[in-house]
């Protein structure tokens, strides 16, 4: 496990050296020979995601790989000037569409004992003309990234390619992170809930879920970090059984038919709790079963939702 925490250097180098065009399962195979007994494997990719990229001729030939570090050195801080200087130039600006590959690796049994590792898919395309005729930016941040600009269709320029983004031991980021830290506290509760429940019995938790870690800057001027559950069911996820419509035997078979498509008992008890929009119904539907004449969860679940009942939470 040091070899991907302690090297990152060698995972940048990796992602670097590999062809993105042999897809990712090409990528995870040499990967998985850094630690050839831990079973590493991509377990989710999000897309759909863009950055500024650079400028090209109108050939395509690159001119800089740097949008922003372009202009500020040919604009010398004047937005006019450098619109003036370039309208005729037939210049393109690019932007970098990406998508990202979670990799996941289990080091303990404990929920929190994974190592996760993002990796960047970037394929640079056209976006927008550099200068278009009756645009006018306000400011050079509104040239760098502007609303109303008219776009163009996204032709590829150049190869895609990987970029390693980071490698991140959750159980240590959690520790790190303190107790005292209000945006952790509803995390440390989830992954509490699936060692306490059936859903632990099958695998790792790193296997179904990824944690969507995002940088801010607080009041303080501080960076501070959120990391929010994402799972990784593939496709379009089911609708959660509706609670106010369904009891006794409609709704055991509802909720545990749920758990067979998504792949693991009481997971629709950790999707109601990663959808903050919904209700809870279904849990207290579900709870008003069980202090009846019903008992379709097993005891460890019951229990998991009565401390839920006592005192909710959602992530």
């Amino acid at each position: 496990m040091k070899t991907l925490i302690d090297r990152p250097d060698r995972l940048a180098e990796i992602c670097a050296a590999a062809d993105a065009e042999q897809g990712i399962a090409a990528l995870e195979q040499t990967l998985q020979q850094l630690v050839p007994e831990a079973g590493l494997s991509c377990v989710l990719t999000r897309g759909n995601w863009h950055r500024p990229g650079g400028v090209v001729d109108a050939e395509l030939n690159p001119l800089s790989s740097n949008i922003r570090r372009w202009a500020e050195q040919e604009s010398a801080g004047d937005v006019d000037a450098l619109i003036a200087g370039y309208a005729d130039a037939g210049y393109l600006a690019t932007q970098l569409s990406g998508k990202t590959h979670y990799f996941t690796v289990a080091c303990g049994d404990a929920p929190a004992d994974f190592i996760q590792l993002e990796i960047e898919e970037l394929q640079e395309v056209i976006d927008r003309p550099l200068v278009a005729p009756d645009w006018y930016p306000d400011s050079l941040e509104d040239f760098l990234d502007p609303l109303d600009c008219p776009r163009l269709d996204p032709v590829p320029v150049g190869q895609p390619c990987y970029r390693f983004r980071r490698v991140t031991p959750i159980a240590r980021l959690l520790d790190e992170a303190g107790s005292g830290q209000r945006a952790f506290s509803a995390l440390r509760r989830f992954l509490h809930d699936w060692g306490q429940s059936s859903a632990a019995e099958g695998e790792h938790f790193c296997r179904h879920w990824i944690l969507a870690l995002r940088e801010y800057m607080d009041r303080d001027g501080e960076v501070r970090l959120t990391a929010t559950p994402v799972t990784t069911f593939g496709g379009s996820l089911p609708d959660l059984p509706p609670g106010d419509a369904l009891t006794g035997a409609e709704l055991a078979k509802a909720i545990h038919g749920y758990d067979r498509v998504v792949g693991y008992p009481f997971a629709w008890y950790f999707h109601m709790l990663s959808r903050k929009a919904e209700n809870y119904q279904l849990a207290k539907a579900v709870l008003r079963d069980l202090m009846g004449a019903y008992a379709y969860l097993p005891a460890r679940d019951l229990k998991v939702l009565r401390e839920w009942e006592a005192r909710s939470y959602a992530v």
